[in-house]
């Protein structure tokens, strides 16, 4: 019973959500998805971690597919999610942490100033 009201809720949070809302969420994903691919390859569980860097596309391939063409620093964040899907896909294939370290780093940055211009937005209104 619980199970389904955390999923009840996680639903109704993405249904209720901005659009700014719901890229925020697609990084914190990344940022999750990566942790646990980190993790299966620690404990060498391949399958995990193959899982988890698909869940880590799935989410580049959401976010390049949701880019506004009509501002010129589309094509900026284009090439970096394209970057950031090569490199991910790398590391499936090689099983290297250190590479999912790399995305990790970028998937922070953008997170992170994704929220401040977030909230800079709500500050000018």
């Amino acid at each position: 019973m619980l199970h389904n009201a955390a999923q009840t809720y996680q639903s109704n949070q993405v249904t209720t959500a901005t659009p700014a809302d719901l890229t925020l969420m697609l990084y914190n994903g990344a940022l999750k998805f990566l942790k646990q691919g980190k993790a299966a390859l620690e404990e060498k569980d391949m399958v995990k971690a193959h899982e988890a860097s698909l869940k880590v596309q799935n989410i580049l391939y959401e976010l390049m597919s949701t880019l506004n063409k009509d501002y010129d620093i589309s094509k900026e964040f284009s090439k970096l999610y394209e970057y950031m899907l090569q490199r991910t896909i790398e590391a499936n294939m090689r099983k290297d942490i250190e590479i999912l370290l790399e995305v990790e780093d970028l998937f922070v940055q953008f997170r992170d100033t994704w929220k401040e211009a977030m909230q800079l937005a709500k500050r000018q209104g």
